[in-house]
């Protein structure tokens, strides 16, 4: 396939008009620029609302980027940043004020009734949090590295993904102030500077942002009981409702993908054609920018002017890692794609095929220390690269069990959604599963291909009278192939510390933080418990 690049600007002079103020419902006033391609009378609309401010690297290559090409774009500031208006209460003010801008936008003089939505992240949040409810004047919509709902994403598997929301606390501690752009930069540090104190999580806002942050507070008191507080900031239900055209870029290694990928099929099941996109990268990753950029100027083309002619034939692009191509498919899960049971084996090993080996065997054992957690080695993250690092390192712990399957007599290539099957009893009733994917190469580096987590609370089911609960845990999706001479490793682990908040085995409300239980874990792989993973071979 063709390196993927913006067309050439078509010849347009931008106008700008600064600070247009857009009235909220509740006497708030929001700030918007608008990008005008000099000559166009009443050219279709491009809406982004961000709160990262509308200006710097949005203004360029959002704002002057589409107008150059035809476009007008309105970027708006979203409530309490930027010389908007109000307080910022993230996510929880999207819809409402979406929807009021849109009614602000129809009241215009230069609005011609033709409308997409574009945007990365939060910026792809705010679309989905209006775009059900928008009219039909909303033809298109461009999507990358966001999702509908951001809940599931913060309290992965039921953890708590520590370090990406405190990442993003961090970041908008000082977003709006004379060094926000260094903001990005020092999350990552000050976030893992603070994670690393051992000071109870309720503290570490205030060690990484120099404040205590409201948004970071409600994450914690809401973990155990989250509808309440997540409730009006879930678009999830209402994504097969969505009516215009959406495509959708997204990335093997950002902490989005998996809802990404189900609002990508909740559509499909409701009849819509999305396109997917799927690259080798993480979220901060500069890279699928462009690409992003491109595909929403051909979908915008498409939808907004009558021009197709830079679309696509199938709506599934993914970059198969490992082969390090590009691949055309008409849907996820891609065609011929099948499930494929790889058991844990005694002798930590890992094979394809039936479960084996004696009724008696001995399950693996590890002991999980929450004063000394288990780290994460690589793995999706908000800010920083998420790409795969070598784990030799994790694998020579003694609190990470490694199967490792035979050495591959031909490249094998699996792409579709990973899950894990595993039977597990452990010491106390409040713990964390934490299962990874790794490529082996011939050298003996093991790179992470994606991996999951499974929080485990009192009353989980257990399979018999002996305690062994059936654990299944979702992994990341993954488009990888497995070369010839390489081997496919599993972890299995209780922590991945500072990426998902230790698991102190009291059952303590997540921001207390003062006993701490060590807990000793089974993994059993005999006929009677199955362990496995389950892996998405497309066959040759």
């Amino acid at each position: 396939m063709p390196t993927i690049t913006w067309p050439r600007p078509a010849a347009h002079r931008v106008a700008i008009q600064r600070d247009l103020p857009v009235p909220m419902p509740d006497g708030v006033t929001l700030l918007a620029d608008r990008y005008v391609p000099a000559g166009a009378v009443r050219p279709p609309t491009i809406l982004i609302r961000s709160p990262y401010g509308r200006r710097g690297v949005f203004g360029l290559a959002f704002g002057r980027g589409f107008a150059r090409r035809g476009f007008q774009v309105v970027i708006q500031s979203c409530r309490g940043g930027f010389g908007s208006g109000g307080l910022l209460d993230p996510l929880g003010d999207e819809h409402d004020d979406g929807l009021a801008t849109l009614s602000w936008l129809r009241g215009q003089t230069w609005y011609g009734g033709n409308l997409a939505m574009h945007g990365p992240s939060y910026l792809g949040y705010t679309q989905w949090a209006i775009a059900p409810f928008a009219g039909p004047d909303l033809k298109a919509m461009a999507t990358s590295v966001t999702a509908s709902q951001f809940r599931d994403a913060a309290y992965v598997g039921g953890a708590f993904a520590l370090e990406s929301s405190l990442m993003w606390t961090t970041l908008t501690a000082a977003i709006d102030g004379p060094l926000c752009g260094a903001g990005a930069l020092l999350a990552p540090r000050r976030t893992r500077r603070a994670a690393l104190s051992g000071r109870p999580l309720g503290e570490l806002d205030r060690l990484s942002a120099g404040r205590g942050m409201p948004f970071f507070q409600d994450l914690l008191a809401h973990h155990a009981e989250p509808a309440a507080y997540w409730g009006r900031r879930d678009f999830s239900a209402s994504v097969g409702g969505v009516e215009a055209a959406v495509t959708m870029t997204g990335g093997w290694y950002d902490v989005f993908l998996p809802w990404q990928i189900k609002d990508y099929a909740a559509m499909r099941a409701a009849g819509r054609r999305p396109y997917l996109t799927v690259g080798p990268w993480y979220h901060a990753d500069v890279r699928h920018g462009r690409v992003a950029g491109a595909e929403a100027l051909a979908w915008f083309r498409a939808h907004l002017l009558g021009d197709p002619s830079g679309l696509r034939e199938q709506p599934v692009r993914l970059y198969v890692t490992g082969a390090n191509e590009w691949r055309d498919y008409p849907d996820w899960p891609v065609p011929r794609m099948r499930e494929q049971r790889w058991h844990l084996r005694p002798g930590f090993a890992l094979s394809p095929g039936g479960p084996d080996g004696p009724c008696d065997a001995e399950p693996g054992r590890f002991r999980y220390d929450p004063a000394h957690p288990t780290p994460a080695q690589g793995g999706p993250v908000l800010l920083g690269n998420s790409g795969p690092r070598d784990n030799r390192r994790l694998e020579a712990r003694r609190d990470v069990l490694v199967y490792t399957g035979p050495e591959l007599r031909r490249d094998t290539e699996m792409i579709g959604p990973v899950s894990a099957e595993l039977y597990v009893r452990t010491g106390g009733e409040h713990c964390d599963v934490v299962v990874r994917v790794c490529d082996v190469h011939p050298d003996g580096a093991s790179y992470n291909v994606c991996e999951g987590v499974r929080r485990l609370v009192p009353g989980a089911p257990v399979a018999g009278d002996d305690g062994i609960r059936r654990v299944g845990v979702d992994l990341w999706p993954i488009g990888h192939r497995f070369r010839r001479g390489h081997r496919i490793r599993l972890h299995v682990a209780g922590g991945a510390y500072p990426r998902i908040a230790r698991n102190l085995g009291t059952g303590e409300p997540l921001g207390a933080g003062g006993t701490m239980v060590t807990n000793d874990y089974e993994i059993f792989h005999d006929p009677a418990h199955p362990s496995a993973v389950v892996l998405p071979l497309v066959p040759d």
